[in-house]
């Protein structure tokens, strides 16, 4: 399977970047061709400025300025994203990274007064989250997990209609231990390893 991994996290030494690497090493080694994208590494830009707003419905224009990440996007059978959830939803770098970069007439054909919304990313069957919280699960979906419901319902609205979506949170991070981060590290190798 074509599958890209977006890496938000902006230290390289974090318990994320381990999660990440989980991720990758596991989905390698099970025979998966990676693309593998690490927003702050490669210091993506998570800020449209207004010459690239005035060109966002343009099919023509739009893509231009993230072109390698449309490419990527276009490319995958699946994604994963691994993020630090912030204040109950995405970083900043990560939501850019998808105002940016899943553009109309790439992603969805924009709605008119006569026809509703359509996706254009069927090819892409499996979407999965894995993530770390500082607060509960309680509180998290008291909150209404905002971060969850962008990536699992507003992502995967433009996916395959049987797209198989995954949410793996590791919560209470602010609180977390090492034998915590090692059980979440070995849910989500196990996870990944029956792909």
């Amino acid at each position: 399977m074509r599958i890209l991994i977006v890496q938000c996290h902006p230290s390289a030494e974090s318990f994320g970047a381990s999660l990440a690497e989980t991720v990758c090493k596991t989905l390698a080694d099970g025979g998966h061709e990676l693309r593998v994208t690490d927003l702050y590494a490669s210091r993506f830009d998570p800020v449209m400025l207004e010459p690239e707003w005035l060109r966002y419905n343009d099919a023509e224009l739009n893509r231009a300025p993230v072109e390698r990440h449309v490419d990527d996007i276009l490319w995958a059978e699946a994604l994963v994203f691994v993020y630090p959830t912030w204040w109950f939803g995405l970083p900043a770098m990560l939501k850019g990274y998808l105002d940016r970069v899943w553009v109309p007439h790439v992603t969805f054909e924009i709605p008119t007064a006569t026809s509703p919304m359509r996706p254009r990313m069927q090819h892409i069957g499996r979407i999965s989250v894995v993530t770390t919280c500082g607060a509960s699960w309680l509180v998290s979906k008291l909150m209404g997990e905002p971060g969850r419901k962008t990536v699992l319902r507003g992502i995967r609205a433009l996916c395959a209609p049987r797209c198989k979506t995954k949410y793996l949170a590791h919560y209470n991070m602010d609180s977390s231990t090492p034998e915590s981060r090692a059980r979440f590290l070995q849910r989500v190798e196990t996870f990944f390893s029956r792909w």
